[in-house]
């Protein structure tokens, strides 16, 4: 069995045989033609990407790849820590529609959490 790396940071990957690696959803590509997927031609930054702009990109790059849905699945069942996968964006293992950003949230946030908390 072939591990790669990004398979070793997932604790409990080797444990389970209900994950999907990232050999099953490639594997069915020849290596010449396996190249020739988006996400092994492209920067694999920008599959990590912490803007707005490098996330649509990489959505984009997945949207006319053969193997989306099976790398998605793939990881939803690796429980991916980050990173765009199959046109998704995940965080902690689930997908999230865009990314949190540091610092304080906006102001519609904050006055709506504090209209519910004069209700309660």
């Amino acid at each position: 069995m072939t591990v790669l790396f990004s398979e070793l940071q997932v604790p409990g990957w080797a444990d389970s045989g209900e994950k999907i690696g990232l050999k099953d959803v490639t594997f069915t590509y020849d290596n010449a033609k396996a190249f020739t997927l988006p996400c092994h031609s492209a920067d694999p930054e920008l599959f990590y990407s912490e803007t707005d702009q490098g996330i649509a990109e990489a959505k984009a790059l997945c949207g006319t790849c053969p193997s989306r849905n099976k790398c998605l699945d793939g990881a939803l069942s690796r429980q991916e820590p980050c990173g765009v996968w199959g046109g998704q964006l995940i965080e902690d293992g689930v997908i999230i529609e865009r990314k949190r950003r540091a610092g304080r949230p906006p102001r519609q946030v904050i006055a709506a959490a504090r209209l519910i908390e004069s209700d309660i």
